[in-house]
C-alpha cells in the first residue's frame, strides 16, 4: 500500500471502512474455500486445464453450479468494466483475467474495495464549478 493509498484509506468514513473490510473478509474465505480443492489438480498444467475442467461436468449438481458460476462471472465482468469505467478504477482488465484464474468469489470483493476507494477520493474532491 503507498502513502498515497494509505492516506485515501485513512481519510474513508466509517462505513465505508467497514464495507472494504467486509469485502476483504469475503475475499480472504472464498479463497480459503475455494482454493482449499484445487490441491489435486496442481500436479501439472493438463491436470489443472483438462481434469479440472471435466470434473466440472461430473454430474447434474456440478454442470448446475458450473454454469450459474460462469454466467455470475460473465455478469460480474459487464458490472466491473462499467463501474470501472464510471469512477476510474484502473486495470479492470486485471481483474476479470484473474477472475477466470483465481476465482470471481475472491477477485470480484478485491474489485469492489478498489471501487470503494476510487468513490471515496472522487467524494473528497470539492466540486468543479464552470465559470
Amino acid at each position: 500500500m503507498t502513502t498515497a493509498d494509505h492516506d485515501q484509506a485513512s481519510s474513508l468514513p466509517t462505513s465505508r471502512k467497514i464495507l472494504c473490510a467486509v469485502y476483504g473478509a469475503v475475499a480472504v474465505a472464498a479463497f480459503v474455500a475455494t482454493w482449499s480443492h484445487v490441491g489435486p489438480y496442481l500436479q501439472s498444467p493438463a491436470d489443472f486445464f483438462v481434469t479440472f475442467w471435466r470434473d466440472t461436468q461430473a454430474n447434474s449438481a456440478t454442470k448446475f453450479i458450473t454454469a450459474d458460476a460462469l454466467f455470475l462471472g460473465l455478469a460480474a465482468a459487464i458490472l466491473m468494466v462499467v463501474e470501472a469505467r464510471k469512477h476510474g478504477v484502473r486495470f479492470v482488465w486485471a481483474y476479470i483475467v484473474a477472475a477466470y484464474f483465481i476465482g470471481i468469489s475472491v477477485i470480484f470483493p478485491l474489485f469492489l474495495i478498489a471501487r470503494e476507494l476510487r468513490m471515496s477520493r472522487a467524494t473528497d474532491r470539492p466540486p468543479v464549478h464552470p465559470a
